[in-house]
């Protein structure tokens, strides 16, 4: 190729033309819609015992009774409860017994006429003329005479301890009716009147493909700007949730005619779903392709939503055609808003009862005017309610959607939500399961063993990483159980203790080197002291470093280092000592700050700082909880201290600061 040539490529790239019409999200709900026939695809039959979750397709009405016989309740005896009338431990009756022992399975041979009775079994047939049946441990039996007698201790009422006929279920009822989603408890039913199948709605199959160069499956080998495809995976779950059938087509690549000979395989099925290439940027190949069909073709493409806005909204030959954005995060939530309603549809599920909650904001948040965002948060419990906690990854984050407990809606004209405000929450699930034990704070894999140790003991924990100042914050809101903090203050040089209130109690934890971290092979800062590290971080141009997130701990101590300096990478924050280690390993930089701990995991070079205390803050009025005593009793255990220490802690006498 020609200079020229390269050049004209170059610009073209660069220009990467711009959405169609950017829509809100109603308008493109509606428009998609109004080309698709939203009704139930069709009706299969199925085995029993291949219903479950099925929505079933008629109503059923009872072709027998259950029970279909009068039943005894109890092991006793079938008789007349006129004969029992009276009878008491001092004054029983008598009443002769028949020959016949009735158990479950066996029809009746002689009725029970006044002044006899017939020995039974729990579930058996009741004998005609028997309107009662008396329980064994309220009667004796004399049988030192030729027909044996039963001495009758209590009276019983007629029906007693019998199930008549059609109690249960009667004949031409309707016990089930269309639309019903089936659990077991309705399996249970349909066995009950026999049936061994049953109509329900034919399963929606969605095809479902994942698009561009950098993606590979789970399980192939990781290469330099590969990304393992999780979206694929999360969809094809969220499409048996919603009772459609997943098929997955695999990972194609951004070529053209592949991926159009995959989308045409993919038109056999009832709804195609695509990630990845929806913008019209260089590369996006997946919009070019689906741009083919003209009827109607593309319907949306661009809706004024965060995360979301690059998705396409497409329908061919009566099928929709969706491509997600690539993002995890994008691609997960603007699924669950226009596919997974027409999923339920053609599943025949009934429409989602959304739920809601209230709750307070403790961080401002800033939107992006023009555009209806939809952010991700945390509920957590305070003494005054729930509080909301943006997860704030990104749309390129793939835990946010699976940490978060619901989500609000900043309207488009919105900038600004301050801190306080009160705000509704739309929960992810059909109710609000609040964590046993909430932790913010520093990140530390120490804390990461105590809480997983937790977990395995049954509790359920959820963690948001905010910083040591953040988490402080926190914990004094009551807006956490537990934060984990390792503040030095500068006037006393002491750990964690100068930064409690009155209010708060500090449980110690163990100590930590933070040093310098660096590839073992960079020979920059191989052999060299702290000082000497940050002289080469200034002068060379091309040696970057990789940041701690502002309010941390290793933040703090980064800029005492550094004395006001802001070396190249200065701007470049990392949420975690692994994140700092994993970028310097994938030589995104070349060196930061992190715990001798994370160095050894991922084989890095480190000079010592600094020894510093990690911590954790409570409240002193939940020190008694049931999570908080389980945490307690959890740090002091022997094993649990040679655990930290086998990962390289160094425990601190009870009484340190």
């Amino acid at each position: 190729m020609s200079s020229s040539a390269k050049r004209s490529k170059l610009r073209h790239a660069a220009r990467q033309d711009q959405f169609l019409e950017v829509i809100d999200r109603d308008t493109a709900m509606e428009r998609f819609q109004q080309h698709l026939d939203l009704k139930p695809l069709g009706v299969e039959t199925v085995r029993l015992l291949e219903a479950l979750h099925r929505i079933l397709a008629s109503d059923i009405v009872a072709q027998v009774d259950v029970p279909g016989f009068d039943r005894s309740n109890v092991d006793g005896f079938a008789l007349q409860s006129a004969d029992t009338t009276g009878a008491t431990e001092e004054n029983p009756q008598t009443v002769k017994l028949n020959g016949e022992v009735l158990s479950p399975g066996i029809e009746p041979q002689h009725d029970v006429l006044s002044g006899t009775a017939t020995t039974i079994a729990t579930g058996a047939m009741v004998p005609r003329g028997a309107d009662a049946v008396i329980m064994v441990e309220h009667t004796d039996v004399d049988d030192t005479s030729d027909v044996p007698t039963l001495i009758v201790r209590r009276a019983v009422a007629p029906a007693q301890h019998i199930t008549f006929t059609g109690t249960d279920i009667a004949y031409g009822e309707t016990i089930l009716r269309s639309g019903q989603f089936l659990t077991s408890r309705e399996i249970g039913v349909l066995a009950a009147v026999g049936l061994f199948e049953v109509a329900v709605y034919r399963r929606p199959r969605v095809a479902i493909i994942s698009t561009g160069n950098e993606i590979i499956a789970p399980g192939e080998a990781m290469s330099p700007g590969a990304v393992f495809d999780s979206n694929d995976a999360i969809i094809a779950a969220a499409v048996e949730e919603l009772g459609g059938h997943p098929v997955s087509l695999g990972v194609v690549p951004d070529e053209f005619k592949r991926l159009q000979a995959v989308i045409d395989e993919a038109l056999e099925y009832d709804l195609i779903v695509l990630s990845g290439g929806t913008s019209k940027g260089a590369g996006d190949v997946s919009y070019r392709v689906v741009s083919r069909f003209d009827d109607p073709g593309i319907i949306v493409h661009g809706v004024a939503l965060k995360p979301g806005k690059p998705v396409c909204l497409a329908v061919t030959n009566g099928k929709p055609v969706v491509i997600l954005p690539g993002f995890p995060t994008s691609a997960i939530f603007t699924f669950h808003e226009f596919v997974a309603p027409v999923i339920r549809t053609y599943a025949g599920y009934s429409a989602e009862k959304k739920q809601s909650v209230m709750a307070t904001l403790p961080l401002r948040v800033n939107s992006e005017r023009g555009r209806t965002e939809y952010l991700l948060v945390g509920l957590t419990r305070t003494d005054s309610g729930l509080a909301a906690y943006p997860m704030g990854k990104g749309s390129g984050s793939v835990t946010t959607f699976s940490c978060a407990d619901g989500f609000i809606t900043i309207g488009q004209q919105t900038e600004i939500v301050e801190v306080g405000s009160t705000v509704s929450v739309q929960l992810l699930g059909q109710k609000l399961e609040t964590a046993d034990l909430f932790v913010m704070g520093s990140h530390c894999v120490g804390l990461d063993m105590l809480l997983g140790e937790l977990q395995r003991r049954g509790l359920s924990i959820k963690v948001l990483h905010i910083g040591s100042t953040g988490g402080l914050a926190a914990v004094k809101r009551g807006e956490c159980d537990i934060a984990g903090i390792h503040l030095m203050d500068p006037q006393t040089g002491m750990y964690n203790r100068p930064f409690l209130t009155p209010d708060l109690e500090l449980l110690t934890g163990y100590r930590r080197m933070q040093g310098i971290v660096y590839r073992s092979s960079d020979i920059h800062f191989d052999g060299k002291s702290i000082q000497q590290v940050v002289e080469i971080a200034l002068i060379d141009p091309m040696c970057t470093m990789v940041n701690r997130n502002f309010g941390s701990g290793t933040r703090i101590l980064i800029d005492q280092l550094l004395d006001g300096k802001q070396p190249r990478g200065y701007a470049v924050q990392a949420k975690s000592h692994n994140a700092v280690a994993t970028a310097i390993v994938q030589h995104r930089a070349d060196w930061g700050m992190a715990i001798d701990t994370v160095a050894q995991q991922y084989g890095l070079g480190f000079i010592p700082f600094q020894e510093e205390h990690y911590d954790f803050v409570v409240l002193k009025k939940r020190l008694d909880c049931l999570a908080l005593r389980k945490f307690r009793e959890l740090l002091g255990k022997q094993q649990t201290q040679k655990r930290l220490q086998e990962l390289g802690f160094r425990l601190q006498a009870k009484s340190a600061i």
